[in-house]
């Protein structure tokens, strides 16, 4: 028996250091007494939900292997980030209240004097190797370094795209909080974090960061980094509570009826930031397309398009089979068919919620391949619903993902979610 434990304990020291770690002791204990936590693993609200693709290997190696449809899941050309500087958010939001999307699903919010992190993730790749794996589409728009004090760093789960141990380790040296899901400091730890300055919450559970109240809420997603998924790690999305104003951010998560209940307790949201991209009908569970996501964010509001909704989580890694541009182009769709007010920020662009005006050009289209048809009108910037554009984009493919070369821009199997 000591030969296999030195063999596990050599196999372990050969894992990377990017896996993370398993929770124990206490915060296993902790984890074991939650009431979202059975026979073993975490439960998702509404249910049991697909965590892995569903339909027959032959339909998933059509969808990757079509040549059709594989070019239009890049960019063709470069994406244009907003130069942000210092000086971008280093003035005061004049409304108390400003986002800056960074790309997938890292956003810098200011609110309330105040400055929150969402999944910020600054690696080249959301992998836990250097040389292979999903790699970005477009730059960073600052550095880390570049963005100043952070009051606080939110994690929403502990997959490859939100949770990068390069941009954790960063952070580590700084004197931020960190708001994360039970067990996922575990992880945070292993990197160089101090126990004191991890708020670890499960569903429903608050802290204070100075004048904010953060809360983790549900999602319906699920975990995990390394060889095996122990489900020992929860997923959440989050509520974001200042003196003035209240903030959502989704995670990854498929859509179920809880954001009713999301928003009769922690809402109306001035803003909410919402998932819609990385979405397939082989993993219809766990990632919301646009129509489900623009559903979400009204829940969220109780039933009416206030608000501004921020979509996220796309643009950055090509993590499914769906054209690059539909998230974008289904988003719009959803909000004109809806009346809905949506912010269509480039990556790197600061805007004020509740100002009159947030960024509404269709950025993605100058980059895009091209519908046959055309695009089609997309004119947001009045925030009242019109006919025409109901419709969305005319090529919606969902597919699964797998193998990509280098530079190609297609997804590869790595564990990202």
């Amino acid at each position: 028996m000591t030969g296999f434990r030195s063999l596990s304990t050599g196999l372990r020291a050969l894992q990377p250091a990017a896996f993370g770690a398993d929770p124990s002791g206490e915060r296993l204990a902790r984890i074991r007494r939650s009431p979202h936590f059975k026979d073993g693993v975490f439960l998702n609200p509404g249910g049991e939900a697909r965590t892995r693709p569903s339909g027959s290997s032959v339909e998933l190696a059509k969808g990757f292997l079509d040549r059709d449809t594989r070019p239009r899941r890049a960019p063709q050309g470069t994406v244009p980030v907003h130069a942000t500087t210092l000086a971008d958010i280093a003035r005061p939001p004049a409304t108390g209240l400003r986002l800056t999307w960074m790309g997938h699903s890292s956003v810098l919010a200011e609110i309330d004097g105040h400055r929150v992190l969402f999944d910020p993730v600054w690696g080249e790749r959301c992998s836990p190797f250097p040389f292979a794996g999903p790699k970005r589409l477009h730059p960073v728009p600052l550095p880390l370094a570049a963005l100043g004090p952070v009051d606080v760093v939110v994690i929403s789960h502990d997959h490859y795209d939100h949770l990068d141990m390069p941009s954790i380790k960063m952070l580590a040296d700084t004197d931020t909080l960190f708001a994360v899901p039970l067990g996922v400091g575990a992880h945070l730890e292993h990197w160089g974090v101090s126990p004191d300055r991890l708020r670890e919450l499960d569903w429903h559970e608050d802290t204070k960061v100075g004048g904010l109240t953060l809360t983790a809420t549900p999602a319906r997603h699920f975990c995990g980094r390394g060889l095996r998924n122990t489900q020992h790690t929860l997923w959440a999305s989050w509520s974001v509570a200042g003196e003035e104003h209240r903030i959502y951010h989704s995670g990854d998560t498929g859509y179920f009826e809880g954001f009713k209940d999301i928003g009769a307790d922690y809402g109306p949201f001035d803003a909410t930031m919402i998932q819609i991209g990385a979405y397939s009908e082989f993993w219809p569970d766990i990632h919301m397309t646009p129509e489900e996501g623009m559903r979400a964010h009204l829940d969220l509001q109780g039933g009416t398009p206030q608000g501004v909704m921020l979509p996220i989580h796309w643009a950055t890694f090509n993590l499914a089979m769906h054209p690059w541009a539909d998230p974008g182009e289904g988003t719009v769709a959803a909000a004109r068919a809806e009346g809905a007010r949506v912010a269509l920020p480039r990556p790197g662009e600061p805007f004020e919620p509740t100002s009159e005006t947030v960024p509404a050009e269709p950025w993605w289209r100058a980059v895009a391949a091209a519908p046959a048809d055309g695009w089609p009108d997309a004119d947001l910037r009045t925030g009242t619903s019109t006919k025409a554009a109901a419709e969305g984009p005319t090529d919606t493919a969902r597919d699964a993902p797998g193998g990509a070369a280098e530079g190609t821009g297609d997804p590869e199997t790595v564990p990202t979610g």
